[in-house]
C-alpha cells in the first residue's frame, strides 16, 4: 500500500498486476505523418466495481471510444486497501475485465485500487492520468434515490475537470446491446 499526501488530505492505493497471460505487443513502427499522440495511444480511466452496469461501461468504451494503442486504467474505490479479502476479489474481478478488453479490442490495461469515497477518489485518480476520458457505468437508481442517497457518476460528472465523464446507462436503461 502506498499512501499519498496532496494537499490536506492523504490517499491510499495498491496497483494491481494484472495478468501475464496477455502477451507484450511491440509498439507500433513509427510513421512520418503520424503525431505522437495517436502514436502513443490515449489513456482512458474506466472506473468499475463489481456490478453489471460496471461491465456495460467497459463494453461501451471497448466499441466506441477505445484503439488499439490505447491503455484503460481500472480504477476501483474501496474503504480499505489493507483488507486482503477485498484487493483480492477486486483484482480478480480487475484481471477478467483486463483479459476481456485485450481479447475485444487489444488493448492494455491496468489497475488501481484506491481507498477513499468513490466520486472524489476517480475525480483524484482523473488528475494524477489526465485521460482522454473518464467512463463509468450508472448504478441503476431512479432519480429519487439517487437524489436522496447521492450518485458517483453525477458527482464525477459535475466534479471532474481533468477530462470528460463519460456516463453509460445501464442495460435496462435503454437495453441495447453494445457487444
Amino acid at each position: 500500500m502506498e499512501t499519498l499526501d496532496e494537499g490536506v488530505e492523504e490517499y491510499s492505493w495498491r496497483d494491481v498486476v494484472l495478468p501475464a497471460l496477455i502477451p507484450v505487443v511491440q509498439e507500433p513502427v513509427e510513421l512520418e505523418r503520424e503525431s505522437r499522440q495517436r502514436r502513443r495511444g490515449r489513456d482512458i480511466l474506466v472506473a468499475v466495481d463489481h456490478g453489471p452496469n460496471s461491465k456495460h461501461a467497459l463494453h461501451w468504451a471497448l466499441a466506441h471510444l477505445c484503439r488499439l494503442a490505447d491503455t484503460l486504467h481500472f480504477v476501483h474505490v474501496v474503504h480499505s486497501v489493507q483488507d486482503e479479502v477485498v484487493y483480492e476479489v477486486s483484482k480478480r474481478r480487475m484481471d477478467e475485465l483486463a483479459v476481456e478488453a485485450f481479447q475485444i479490442a487489444m488493448v492494455r490495461s491496468q489497475g488501481r485500487i484506491v481507498e477513499g469515497e468513490a466520486g472524489k477518489m476517480i475525480c483524484r485518480e482523473a488528475e494524477r492520468l489526465k485521460p482522454a476520458a473518464v467512463v463509468m457505468g450508472t448504478r441503476g437508481r431512479g432519480r429519487i434515490q439517487s437524489v436522496l442517497q447521492g450518485s458517483v457518476s453525477e458527482y464525477c460528472f459535475r466534479r471532474c475537470k481533468a477530462a470528460p465523464v463519460i456516463i453509460v446507462p445501464g442495460k435496462e436503461a435503454g437495453d441495447r446491446s453494445v457487444i
